[in-house]
């Protein structure tokens, strides 16, 4: 039996959140609204990042009470990754706070749903570009409901690689390395500052790959889409056995099919 009904309906809603989310913090910066804080490692936090938070995480709740939610801002208990087979929601309320904070246009909201040990949903949106990033396991990619695919870019001289550095600078040596190998053997390198939308631009071709160490409410939606539009998914360095690589953060490298064991070799 066909669950695409039943997955059509989540990414409806999930696609009606994230655009509601996004209205929310687009009025909330135009308005002067946004108040500051800061979390571990001086990370930054803003009051947009809870109400979008809120937003989500309230609805997700009242429609759908046993649905189990990860997210950064509230319930970022990230054990509950070790079962993706109950349903899970992973949201990321704001991806490019500092971006956001700074009046960048590099900013989105993350939904992704899991199930039957898979994300089987995958939406980014980005409010201040007007782009909405979408997928359905098994159905393709869409930006703005056209399909997308990757760029299919074969020669690592001629890659454009996506990047991001952490909150905590206290082992920067083995980042900066990797920065000088990219940029030794590849086309250059570009650091925008909101990862979900670096991976959903490897999905459309504006990136030709993409690699960092992330949260799972960084990469999960943006991860299935670009493996529906045609990217290669996976880690350069060994993957835990007890946890499912779709949503394991450390070491994350995607990239057109064409590129992936180039890059890999790079990276490790």
């Amino acid at each position: 039996m066909s669950h695409t009904p039943h997955l059509e309906t989540l990414h409806d809603f999930a696609l009606d959140l994230a655009q509601h989310a996004g209205q929310l913090i687009q009025v909330e910066r135009e308005q002067n609204h946004v108040t500051h804080g800061y979390k571990a490692w001086n990370e930054l936090i803003t009051s947009a990042d809870i109400k979008s938070d809120a937003l989500i995480t309230n609805a997700i709740q009242a429609r759908y009470p046993h649905h189990r939610i990860l997210s950064e801002e509230t319930f970022s208990d990230t054990s509950l990754i070790a079962d993706l087979d109950s349903p899970l929601w992973i949201i990321d309320p704001i991806d490019g706070t500092v971006n956001y904070a700074h009046h960048h246009h590099q900013v989105a909201i993350s939904i992704a749903y899991a199930e039957a040990g898979e994300i089987k949903v995958g939406v980014v949106h980005s409010p201040f570009q007007n782009e909405t990033f979408t997928s359905i396991r098994g159905k393709g990619s869409f930006l703005n409901r056209k399909a997308i695919e990757v760029s299919h870019v074969t020669e690592l001289n001629k890659a454009l690689i996506g990047t991001g550095f952490p909150y905590d600078k206290s082992n920067l040596k083995p980042l900066v390395e990797r920065v000088l190998t990219i940029l030794t053997h590849c086309a250059d390198i570009r650091r925008l500052g909101a990862a979900a939308l670096d991976i959903c631009w490897v999905a459309c071709g504006r990136l030709d790959g993409f690699y960092e160490s992330l949260s799972p409410w960084d990469f999960a939606a943006a991860r299935l889409i670009a493996e529906e539009a045609g990217a290669r998914c996976g880690h350069f360095n060994p993957v835990p056995a007890n946890i499912a690589p779709c949503i394991y953060g450390q070491d994350i490298l995607i990239s057109t099919p064409e590129l992936y064991e180039a890059l890999d070799k790079l990276l490790e």
